[in-house]
């Protein structure tokens, strides 16, 4: 059993992300939708259980995780990019791309022509899709939308996500995502819609729990930012920020000026942001399959670490820039390319994670009183065989909510 813990963390830093709890030969017992306990196999006798509502899981030669958690996508959006795709592989790079048209405006444009029903069905295909690979809870922002309309139509396919799946969803308002044609040259024009019409709009109708915004050269600056986050805030929308993915932008510091939940991306740090970090309540997110999509630099994971930050994973879940949400290639791009061991990777995907969405009190790890969202793995040898085998599918079963899935 992976990521056991006698008394729940909200987080785990620095040095702290080397450990993994575990329990080897293990047993676990979840009633309704918690972990009630959990022991060793030779304790076994200590707990008393009703044989006739027992149902029992024979995990011989398996390990068992708690689900991953992903703290940051973009899961709900209408058809492909992949023209886009061909376009870098002949050396457009991510600004061009956008500069022509494309990028976060193509989307915007289909997701205007998509209806309602047809974006959810399309977006529920890929909720399935990430369970399969172990993922148990999410974070989806809004920000393909770009008018008011169409923000509030996909905060709402969101709300429908969480409402008929079994996922813990989180929502994030990113209406501040890129700058719509019809303000090209008005970024404060359309700073000032954010501010007066889809916040309130958003806040009244309960449909995000946190604000974001993409503080990055040629989208929004800081000041831009600042004004966002102090409106969303004055609504109970608490800060998560895009930063540092083109560039150092000030970003990092704005988002701990304002007390985000976290800040995400981090491709370009120095020595100045981690000091801003340090101390904080701000959760450092890496998000390297952007970085593998687009042949970006890789966030610095190692530095960060050692000087004793806590880190969370997420998968960027989105059609331009990192088309995928299988959460266990990202913990292997982690040990790969972000120099991260197994266990820091695990400690990143699970507990600080969570931390990264507001649920670390609920999921994250394998703990008495935690919702019981784990996996149960193939036959495998090790916690590191996991992100070693980076092609293969090793998830056998997910149980969400005390319930075993079928897909």
């Amino acid at each position: 059993m992976v990521q056991t813990e006698e008394v729940p963390q909200e987080l785990v830093a620095g040095k702290k992300m080397s450990k993994v709890g575990t329990v080897p030969n293990a047993f676990l017992l979840i009633h309704d939708e918690l972990i009630e306990d959990f022991v060793p196999m030779r304790e076994l006798n200590r707990i008393s259980v009703d044989d006739d509502i027992l149902m029992e899981i024979d995990c011989s030669g398996r390990l068992v995780y708690p689900a991953w958690c992903d703290p940051h996508t973009h899961l709900v959006y209408a058809g492909s990019r992949e023209k886009e795709f061909v376009g870098r592989i002949k050396g457009q790079t991510y600004e061009q791309i956008a500069q022509n048209g494309g990028g976060i405006l193509n989307s915007a444009r289909l997701l205007h022509e998509t209806p309602a029903e047809e974006l959810y069905e399309q977006s529920v295909k890929r909720i399935f899709e990430i369970m399969r690979q172990g993922t148990g809870a999410i974070e989806i922002k809004s920000g393909y939308g770009l008018t008011t309309e169409d923000e509030l139509k996909m905060l709402q396919v969101i709300q429908w996500i969480r409402q008929t799946t079994p996922l813990c969803v989180r929502a994030t308002f990113l209406g501040a995502h890129a700058i719509p044609e019809a303000y090209k040259n008005n970024t404060a024009g359309y700073v000032d819609l954010i501010i007066n019409e889809m916040i309130p709009q958003v806040a009244a109708e309960e449909l995000a729990d946190y604000i974001d915004v993409f503080c990055e050269k040629g989208f929004f600056s800081v000041e831009d930012t600042e004004r966002i986050l102090m409106a969303g805030i004055k609504y109970g929308l608490r800060p998560k920020i895009h930063a540092n993915e083109l560039g150092r932008t000030g970003g990092v510091q704005a988002g701990v000026k304002y007390n985000a939940l976290s800040v995400d991306h981090l491709e370009h740090l120095g020595e100045e942001e981690i000091e801003t970090l340090s101390g904080s309540e701000t959760m450092p997110t890496l998000l390297p399959g952007a970085s593998f999509f687009l042949n970006l630099p890789y966030a610095p994971a190692r530095k960060m670490i050692d000087a004793g930050l806590p880190v969370a994973l997420a998968s960027d879940f989105n059609p331009g820039s990192s088309p995928s949400g299988n959460m266990n290639f990202i913990g292997s791009l982690a040990c790969l390319k972000l120099k991260m061991t197994p266990q820091e990777a695990v400690n990143a995907a699970t507990i600080n994670a969570a931390y990264a969405m507001g649920v670390s009190d609920r999921l994250g790890s394998i703990a008495r009183g935690k919702i019981a969202n784990v996996f149960i793995t193939r036959p495998i040898p090790s916690m590191e065989y996991f992100p070693y085998m980076f092609g293969s599918n090793l998830i056998e079963t997910l149980i969400l909510n005390g319930e075993i899935q079928s897909f």
